[in-house]
């Protein structure tokens, strides 16, 4: 392997991963708080995606820069993750794991086939979001789109980070999973926190949706499925219920999935499926996780 042609896989599989990331994020925050696998997760994925399909010609005719209509993204998938918490979620929160890990398998499906009922399950080409030309590093062509997404995914891990340290909310958020009844003995409404943790949560997944259309942009009613479980196995690697975890989760599925690809093309799935058993076999907490007494 040449070294351009390593470069180009490097910036590659930090862009794959950064998506990963910011997915496995929403799944990590949901399980730090309540214990629960939201499978649902990587449906909101789909619901920004089409809102940017639609959303973009509007900005460009309105003269405004696509990418804006990643701020109408945030909003819709927020209030989908609220609603579905709401509805769906919320009535089986004291019903047992099984029960939410049902209705959340269930809440995906659900949403994969509203998707197809509306919007079909013919493939959307979104419209270019970002028009930046490349530049040459170490003789390698490297598009300053990708640069500008990954920027964009640090970005907002670090702002989530930050979020989670040093607001008042982000205090309540760490504080619920280690003492429900401490807390609400101390005036944080529970419920309102949960609310806020999936706003935030499926509202990262609209970013995710920008990333990712960026630079494939094309949209299915079943694309959130696939992601959500990589995103899914990145939480998992990383120690769910973590946030860094996620990060890095995300970060080292991305580079291994495009490496792989390189030498193994056809083996890539199967490899990062097998990190999963791997890492539930060796350290079932991930990398960062603790046996014991996880925080978001």
């Amino acid at each position: 392997m040449t070294f351009s042609l390593f470069i180009q896989s490097l910036i590659n599989g930090l862009n794959q991963g950064a998506i990963y990331a910011l997915i496995a994020l929403g799944y990590t925050m949901v399980y730090g708080i309540i214990r629960m696998i939201n499978f649902a997760h990587g449906d909101f994925i789909m619901i920004g995606s089409y809102t940017l399909f639609y959303t973009i010609p509007l900005m460009i005719n309105a003269g405004m820069p696509p990418w804006l209509s990643v701020f109408l993204a945030i909003v819709i998938c927020a209030g989908t993750g609220v609603v579905v918490e709401v509805v769906a979620y919320k009535p089986v929160r004291k019903a047992g794991a099984m029960s939410a890990l049902i209705t959340a398998l269930a809440m995906s499906l659900f949403l994969e086939n509203l998707a197809m009922v509306l919007f079909g399950a013919k493939p959307r080409n979104v419209q270019k979001i970002f028009d930046l030309p490349s530049v040459s590093v170490f003789g390698t062509s490297l598009p300053l789109n990708v640069v500008l997404t990954i920027g964009i995914g640090i970005f907002m891990m670090a702002g989530l980070q930050l979020f989670i340290k040093k607001t008042r909310m982000g205090k309540a958020m760490r504080a619920v999973p280690q003492d429900r009844d401490a807390s609400i003995l101390a005036g944080i409404n529970v419920n309102k926190v949960i609310t806020v943790t999936f706003a935030i949560g499926s509202g990262l997944a609209a970013v995710a949706a920008l990333m990712y259309c960026a630079k494939y942009p094309r949209v299915t009613n079943d694309m959130g499925s696939m992601m959500g479980l990589k995103a899914f196995i990145a939480a998992v690697l990383g120690g769910i219920g973590v946030i860094p975890g996620a990060m890095l989760g995300g970060i080292l599925v991305g580079l291994i999935e495009i490496f792989v690809k390189l030498f193994a093309p056809g083996w890539y799935e199967a490899i990062t499926y097998a990190i999963l058993i791997i890492i539930l076999l060796v350290k079932p907490s991930g990398i960062l996780g603790k046996n014991a007494g996880e925080k978001v």
